[in-house]
């Protein structure tokens, strides 16, 4: 579906159902709560895995007290490790057909690449069942409010994979800020080395480069026109798979994308954002198929409630903020991830994506400050939230409700970096980049035939 044949009629249906639902108040299918010869809550779940190797094998080692009865993936050799340490599970390698003939599954793992995210976690949203999907939750904006709205509607429990959202840091950022412990915030700065590694060569994955001319075959082991399901339709190549594929704009979004979402979210949590109304970028060559090597995204968002109108800046690639006034001589900023959060009364910093406690700077005021009692709940763990909320109805840290426009902030960046310097006006609303309509093409682009999340 393309966002410029979506007729006003179209978008008030879509957009229709806007509010969000308290995860507490999920309706859950009576074979969770025990009804009718069901696994009631303290039986284990049965999860199918769709893409079993990489991320997917380390999702699973945060679900292993459950049934893991099926997995899925298009790539033989990316998942022989887990196909060898579950062998009882069913394989498959196209989703879809899993789906349809394991009857008996309760929850699905969503961890292939960002491309697939979306046509993945529709069918089993379709299919009734709580999903787990790895970050970032969609490729394209109109697929992060599509699925957030599918998973209202589905009622079941959903869970985006940035777990720095089950951490201490987070809950202590929050605590801090409500108790003015620098006033009210005006300003963030928020960084990732990626896809540099800690902020030097070797990178993790490839970026600012054309594609490749040359046509390998497909290795035996890989499905590749299930690899690539919706996204065009392209040559098989070794710069794309397994992992690689986060640098191609078809693919992934890079370090915006990857870490994004993780260092993002305890801003977005905290500060209560909701979506942002001016973004623009500047950034190394934007090159027509990969993320540039390193870019600045510029975001504005209204006040909400008593907090203040603030501006959210993000630096990748090895770029960092200007280094703060207050920061003692010698203490350098943590070149591979950090927050800097600026208020009235002074600033705090944070480092690992929120993992990390907080400090005020200089190390001075902190060790004068006086933390605030804890009051928000503690994290029973990232993974198990999710397991305990498909049983129980019990609410997650970043359910789709939160990583829906999560995820649609930061693929805003994406599209202003490839807009060059132009600023985007955003009227999340109707869906719309008001005043560039060749922007609003990257808001989805069309399926290849077969693929759909309509």
């Amino acid at each position: 579906m393309n966002p410029r044949t979506i007729t006003p009629t179209s978008r008030r249906s879509f957009l229709g159902a806007t509010s969000t639902a308290a995860a507490g108040l999920l309706i859950l299918p009576s074979r969770v709560l025990g009804r009718g010869g069901e696994k009631p809550p303290s039986e284990k779940l049965n999860i199918a895995v769709i893409g079993a190797g990489g991320r997917g094998a380390e999702d699973i080692k945060g679900v292993e007290s459950q049934n893991i009865v099926a997995l899925c993936d298009v790539d033989d050799v990316n998942a022989a490790d887990t196909y060898r340490k579950l062998p009882r599970a069913t394989r498959y390698r196209d989703f879809r057909v899993m789906l349809d003939k394991e009857k008996g599954i309760d929850a699905v793992i969503v961890a292939t690449p960002d491309h697939t995210h979306a046509v993945a976690t529709m069918a089993a949203l379709r299919a009734k069942k709580h999903v787990y999907c790895e970050k970032p939750l969609t490729r394209t904006i109109f697929e992060a409010r599509t699925l957030a709205k599918a998973a209202r509607n589905a009622k079941v429990a959903t869970q985006m994979g940035n777990q720095g959202m089950a951490f201490e840091g987070n809950r202590l950022i929050k605590e801090w800020l409500a108790a003015d412990a620098i006033g009210p915030v005006r300003e963030v700065h928020v960084w990732s080395d990626r896809p540099t590694h800690r902020g030097k060569m070797p990178l993790w994955w490839a970026q600012g480069i054309e594609r490749p001319s040359d046509t390998p075959p497909v290795p035996s082991t890989l499905d590749w026109n299930l690899w690539l399901g919706p996204a065009p339709l392209r040559p098989y190549h070794p710069a794309y798979v397994p992992f690689r594929w986060r640098g191609w704009w078809d693919f992934g979004s890079g370090g915006l994308g990857d870490m994004g979402i993780h260092n993002l979210a305890p801003v977005f949590d905290a500060l209560k954002l909701g979506p942002p109304t001016r973004i623009h970028a500047t950034s190394t060559p934007v090159f027509p198929e990969t993320i540039p090597l390193a870019s600045i995204v510029h975001y504005e968002f209204a006040a909400r409630d008593s907090m203040p109108a603030v501006k959210v800046h993000w630096y990748d690639g090895g770029l960092l903020p200007a280094r703060p006034e207050e920061l003692e001589e010698g203490r350098p900023l943590d070149a591979e991830d950090g927050i800097i959060f600026v208020g009235d009364k002074g600033k705090m910093l944070v480092g690992g994506w929120g993992g990390e406690s907080p400090r005020l700077i200089p190390e001075s005021r902190h060790k004068e400050f006086q933390p605030p009692r804890k009051t928000l709940p503690r994290s029973i763990g990232h993974h198990a939230e999710w397991i305990q909320a498909c049983k129980r109805g019990t609410p997650t840290a970043s359910n789709f409700d939160f990583a829906g426009p999560l995820t649609e902030a930061v693929l805003l960046g994406s599209i202003a970096i490839r807009m060059q310097g132009e600023e985007l006006r955003w009227d999340s609303a109707n869906l719309r980049i008001t005043n560039l309509p060749d922007a609003e093409a990257f808001l989805h682009y069309d399926y290849r035939r077969g693929w759909s999340i309509d």
